[in-house]
């Protein structure tokens, strides 16, 4: 089971979120009854709705981040999952989009990150 499953299995059991399939035509999301929160596009990505004021706030810390990616003018934060600690990171900033979507309740969002990001393949840059 790829760390992206497993991160999903732990978030299909939070209350206040509900599986589907992704607004974007690529593969499942998790939504509350206003918006959606996190698409899981593949077994080691996933776009995540943060929300620009949340995006703001946190931007130093997602940039030194191996694991997130920023786009500029976007709502959403694209987070690679290699590891069961980047699926920590990915459901902590799931916890804080929730709080930040409560804030902003009826915004409109953009479209995601899909086919917006890449990532190189972190194992190649491991230290020892």
């Amino acid at each position: 089971m790829s760390v992206a499953h497993r991160a999903m299995e732990r978030l299909r059991d939070w209350p206040d979120l509900d599986e589907g399939p992704a607004c974007c035509g690529m593969g499942r999301a998790l939504r509350t009854e206003e918006c959606e929160i996190v698409h899981f596009h593949s077994d080691r990505d996933a776009d995540l709705h943060l929300t620009e004021p949340a995006i703001r706030n946190l931007a130093i810390h997602l940039g030194r981040s191996t694991a997130i990616r920023l786009v500029p003018d976007s709502q959403w934060v694209t987070v690679h999952l290699d590891t069961e600690r980047d699926a920590d990171v990915l459901l902590c900033l799931v916890s804080v989009a929730l709080k930040a979507h409560a804030r902003c309740a009826g915004a409109t969002p953009r479209r995601c990150n899909l086919n917006r990001v890449t990532f190189p393949d972190r194992r190649d840059h491991q230290m020892c």
